[in-house]
């Protein structure tokens, strides 16, 4: 695939991203295309007569667009961009788009890099850069022996990251431990049929506006998070899709004394 066929799809993610979750928004794309016109404008480029016979609109109305006194509707910020031979990716800050930009998979040699993010972020389907507090090495070959089957919905996800767990956080499921957890999650694994046999499966589920490490099972339509530390309370999901509520599942644990 070539490298402008790849940023082009990072612009169409970021665009997406951008009018959704306010990283830019509609009105940050009119701002980006009057500094366009303007500069045409002032370069020598462009008219305001050539602009209103290329798009149809009166001179009038580009004029208010380009002074703020006016706003452009969705299909007509189409037929100005048309005329002008653009396109929303053109519109786009390059610094912008790299920092929102999928973070694409690292290989170096036998190693491959996993990226720590924090609990807002392990639940998107898509890492970009600007969540990513490290990048942590796990070998190739260790990963690729993990299995997992894969539902519709996370195939598109991407599949490992690592989450940092404070000592206090992680006493519910390593008590006395007195350490940082370091969780690596594989999130293609939602499944609650166990991993290995006789083992209960750990993983991170979502939970109002954070998130757990339990044990789970499910329950007459409930999920049922269970700590390994009796004296923490066991906690209720009711849950319509096991992809709703699971990010991920435990896949390593790794303890740092703090």
């Amino acid at each position: 695939m070539g490298k402008r066929v790849v940023r082009r799809q990072e612009a169409v993610a970021f665009l997406n991203r951008s009018l959704y979750r306010g990283f830019m928004g509609f009105v940050g794309l009119q701002e980006a295309l009057r500094r366009e016109l303007r500069r045409r404008i002032a370069a020598g480029d462009l008219t305001g007569m050539e602009l209103a016979r290329k798009t149809g609109f009166t001179q009038a109305h580009i004029s208010n667009f380009i002074n703020r006194k006016r706003g452009l509707k969705l299909r007509a910020l189409d037929r100005m961009l048309k005329a002008l031979g653009l396109t929303l990716y053109d519109l786009l800050d390059p610094r912008e788009l790299a920092r929102h930009a999928a973070l694409p998979v690292e290989i170096t040699g036998d190693f491959l890099d996993v990226p720590v993010v924090d609990a807002a972020s392990a639940a998107s389907p898509t890492i970009v850069r600007e969540h990513v507090r490290e990048m942590l090495k796990f070998r190739r070959a260790f990963l690729d022996r993990i299995r997992a089957v894969v539902p519709a919905a996370r195939k598109a996800w991407t599949r490992f990251v690592a989450l940092q767990v404070d000592a206090a956080e992680a006493e519910a499921m390593w008590p006395g431990a007195g350490a940082r957890v370091t969780l690596l999650v594989d999130r293609h694994s939602i499944s609650l049929a166990p991993y290995r046999s006789g083992r209960r499966n750990i993983y991170v589920v979502k939970r109002d506006s954070g998130l757990l490490v339990r044990y789970a099972e499910s329950i007459d339509g409930s999920l049922v998070l269970q700590p390994r530390d009796s004296g923490f309370p066991a906690v209720v999901l009711p849950v319509d899709s096991l992809a709703d509520v699971i990010v991920g599942r435990v896949a390593q644990v790794s303890l740092k004394t703090a």
